[in-house]
């Protein structure tokens, strides 16, 4: 099958993350057989998909023989056993962290708290995913790795900066990725990989050791082809290391996967925030979020058009996203290995530090006031008004997935006004800290995967993961797989 062919159902694919605990936990199959495969399909794909910068086979292959140790012996954890991967921006003891830069990086003398979270859920680390450099682009290519493929059509991006996570759990090479979201980083490779991928509240998941992730606009999610398995990924890793600065209440999200949402107000707006590029959603994103929104009021919530009062949000983004650049490519132990793009981002976040960074940081208190007055009732005169919305519908970009190569060569001001045209929906809710989540919204006629946004106030994320959850039981979009590429 020719890359550019689109497959429906007949493509058999390994299981999910839920469903590999539990064939694990029934004695129905090994963890030394389920990270065997995974390694096999990973080491098969490489030439093809690129998803991955490093593999641990041998620990991990010694990992999956203690956990059938343990399995035998009784024991039982949400994940034990099952293989999973983790984005390359993510400490692993005894492994370098490149975050996509060229030149040599020492091994991490210690875990991540994400990743000392998911050993203790009893998961097994397979490897780090590709991203690019810094995390800072919607796509995952550079010449530290070349260029990660999209699954469903390898002449395309998987998006980024998760983009590795992404086409290696569209591809079913692992059943589920953890992997970061800056401006959007978790969901558009989901929105252009057919995946559910949740960005959760700041805080949720931590980011130690980085107490304060791009000056908190990063933020660690789940990368899967349901939203139970991005629910079970979400539980397993939740939670505070003990420096973490940002630290809200507890979640069960599997049980909110399991919940009927009520019947929700949804808001559903086409118009992105002011970027000065002009960018309206693609007719193809257009038609596929509003199938999304029919199912929505077929499934009997009340959806009804809306803008967000996102007003100017972007100096709240600009001084966090490039002081972030600037604080990591400042580390780097060869700064001219790095691309010219990165050290200008390096430039324009050492000028827009201090006075400047810390006011787009006070100003969050306002943007949250102002974009989360669409969530409260709005009261008239002689009791008139509307009650607020409960969820925000929005697409999750405004272009299917761009060709590989499509930003080779350009300037720092290109590519910054061409990732703009393309991605101008995910970074507003990175400013806030508040969660989302891209699910699934159908293809182009070519067989490109686009998605939609469920976003949503402060500590939503069990009415968004209840509400994608009944979305999904509708929509079935975990029927629809890509060709194998392993």
């Amino acid at each position: 099958m020719s890359s550019t062919e689109f497959t429906g159902t007949d493509v058999e694919t390994p299981a999910g993350l839920a469903d590999s605990a539990r064939a694990l936990a029934d004695g129905r199959t090994t963890a030394t057989r389920l990270v065997t495969e995974a390694l096999a399909r990973i080491e098969a794909s490489q030439d093809t998909l690129n998803a991955f910068r490093h593999l641990r086979a041998d620990a991990a292959l010694a990992e999956a023989a203690e956990a059938d140790r343990r399995l035998a012996a009784g024991e039982r954890l949400p994940l034990l056993g099952v293989p999973v991967a983790v984005k390359d921006d993510t400490d692993v003891a005894g492994m370098p962290t490149h975050f996509g830069c060229a030149g040599e990086r020492p091994d991490a003398i210690a875990d991540s708290e994400s990743v000392r979270r998911l050993r203790a859920s009893g998961a097994v680390i397979v490897g780090k995913t590709n991203s690019c450099e810094l995390g800072q682009w919607p796509f995952t290519e550079g010449p530290a790795f070349g260029a990660t493929r999209n699954p469903w059509n390898t002449a395309h991006t998987p998006g980024g900066s998760s983009g590795g996570s992404a086409a290696a759990v569209a591809a079913g090479l692992v059943p589920a990725a953890l992997g970061s979201d800056g401006a959007g980083s978790v969901r558009i490779p989901a929105a252009w990989t057919h995946l559910v991928g949740i960005k959760p509240q700041r805080g949720r998941i931590s980011v130690h050791p980085h107490s304060d992730a791009f000056q908190g606009l990063t933020v660690n999610g789940p990368l899967a082809r349901t939203v139970a398995d991005a629910a079970l990924l979400l539980d397993a890793v939740a939670g505070p290391h003990a420096d973490d600065p940002h630290r809200p209440p507890p979640v069960q999200a599997s049980a909110a996967a399991r919940r009927d949402p009520g019947r929700l107000r949804i808001a559903l707006a086409w118009r992105p925030p002011l970027t000065l590029t002009g960018t309206a959603p693609h007719p193809h994103v257009r038609r596929a979020v509003t199938e999304v929104a029919e199912a929505l009021a077929r499934l009997g919530h009340h959806v009804e058009e809306a803008r967000p009062r996102y007003g100017l949000i972007g100096f709240g983004f600009l001084p966090r996203a490039t002081a972030g650049i600037a604080e990591l490519a400042a580390l780097h132990p060869e700064p001219a290995l790095l691309d010219a793009r990165t050290r200008s981002a390096l430039r324009t976040g050492t000028r827009l530090g201090g006075r400047v960074l810390r006011a787009a940081r006070e100003r969050e208190v306002r943007q949250h006031r102002r974009i989360g007055a669409l969530f409260h009732p709005v009261r008239g005169r002689a009791g008139s008004g509307r009650p607020g919305f409960d969820v925000l519908l929005t697409p999750t970009t405004a272009l299917p997935p761009p060709r590989i190569g499509r930003f080779d060569g350009l300037s720092a001001w290109r590519t910054d006004v061409a990732i703009t045209e393309a991605c101008p929906y995910a970074w507003p809710w990175n400013v806030l800290g508040w969660p989302g989540i891209n699910v699934p919204a159908g293809f182009t006629p070519d067989g490109l995967p686009v998605g939609a946004q469920l976003l949503g106030p402060s500590r939503s994320e069990e009415r968004l993961i209840s509400l994608a959850a009944q979305l999904e039981a509708d929509r079935r979009w975990y029927e629809h797989r890509p060709p194998a590429r392993y």
